[in-house]
């Protein structure tokens, strides 16, 4: 007899920005995904300073790309790690025209969008640093989110 599971779980959505607990994030999330044979998607939510920059023209579209990439990179190889298969997007956390979008909404909307079945966000501490723009999202996730929301 088969132990039977009480949750389906296909995909698993992490939202990642450029913080060390988005990569233990990634982590959990390759971990779910590997027990239950899921894939994983990893979205990446620039930060404010990054969307205004891009928004204004005022950025170099090589560096973020490159610091894009990086991430990517990270998440794709602790992923194969958990022999899991992974997809990536990039997403603006922020935006100078809509006021209502913020870290926490476009997770929420990229979960929708992608049907994700489980959410891993990184709960992160609050030090200030420009690339840690998840630490807010957290909350608002798991005061929002249909799907189970793992908080690490």
């Amino acid at each position: 007899m088969t132990a039977r599971r009480p949750l389906s779980v296909d995909l698993v959505l992490v939202p990642v920005d450029a913080s060390d607990e988005s990569a233990d994030a990634v982590a959990h999330a390759a971990a779910i995904a590997a027990e239950y044979d899921a894939t994983v998607h990893v979205v990446h939510v620039l930060a404010e300073d990054v969307v205004e920059a891009i928004e204004n023209g005022e950025v170099d579209d090589a560096q973020v790309a490159a610091d894009s990439e990086a991430i990517t990179e990270t998440a794709e190889e602790i992923a194969a790690a958990n022999d899991v298969s992974v997809s990536t997007s990039v997403a603006y956390g922020f935006s100078t025209k809509m006021k209502l979008r913020h870290p926490g909404s476009v997770v929420l909307d990229t979960a929708e969008e992608l049907e994700a079945d489980f959410l891993v966000v990184p709960r992160e501490p609050v030090s200030g640093d420009p690339g840690e723009i998840l630490a807010k999202a957290a909350e608002y996730v798991l005061l929002y989110a249909s799907q189970p929301v793992l908080s690490v």
